[in-house]
């Protein structure tokens, strides 16, 4: 399997080579294309996500069919509609590629069987959810407490590789700004 995965899962816990092949053993590995959708609002989920490489981007579309950009992954990073994937019911978002974009799936009937057979991975799974979800309240208070400018400086300051990587219009949707709006924040920071 892929060593990107246990350098991964090695910064929360350490496995022995005997434990990182029963972990790779639940994987498959998939390739998608830019613009492909691997996660379509609608449909079943049937995998968690492990970016090797590429690019993806997390989107709620609205009765209106406005897109709300919630979230963008790159390599070493987890992504899915997480509520359809643990509950097993139809997709509220969609996951599109925004780049040529390589994975480790992993389905939730693999999730479990690496929890019972090996509990230092429920251990790492544990850890990373309480991550997401520290991280997630830290983006909800700061779409209510922060000015557009402190938003853009903290999506710098924490993924400056993304400025490189989004296209603009992506940028402002994910800030809640207009790509002019967005175009001023980036001349005065």
């Amino acid at each position: 399997m892929h060593p990107k995965l246990k350098e991964h899962i090695e910064k929360i816990v350490a496995l022995t080579e005997d434990e990182f092949a029963f972990v790779s053993k639940h994987f498959i590995r998939k390739s998608f294309k830019k613009h492909q959708f691997m996660v379509q609002r609608g449909e079943m989920v049937p995998y968690n996500y492990f970016l090797l490489s590429g690019l993806t981007k997390l989107v709620y579309t609205d009765d209106a069919e406005k897109q709300h950009i919630l979230a963008f992954a790159m390599e070493d990073w987890w992504d899915s509609d997480f509520q359809a994937y643990y509950t097993q019911t139809k997709a509220t978002l969609s996951m599109e590629c925004l780049a040529d974009t390589e994975v480790l799936c992993l389905s939730r009937d693999d999730y479990r069987a690496l929890c019972a057979g090996l509990p230092k991975i429920e251990h790492f799974f544990l850890e990373k959810t309480i991550f997401g979800f520290l991280a997630a309240q830290r983006r909800i208070l700061s779409l209510m407490t922060a000015s557009t400018q402190e938003r853009y400086e903290q999506l710098i300051r924490q993924h400056p590789s993304l400025l490189q990587r989004v296209p603009k219009t992506q940028l402002a949707a994910y800030l809640g700004v207009t790509r002019e709006t967005l175009s001023r924040l980036s001349t005065q920071a």
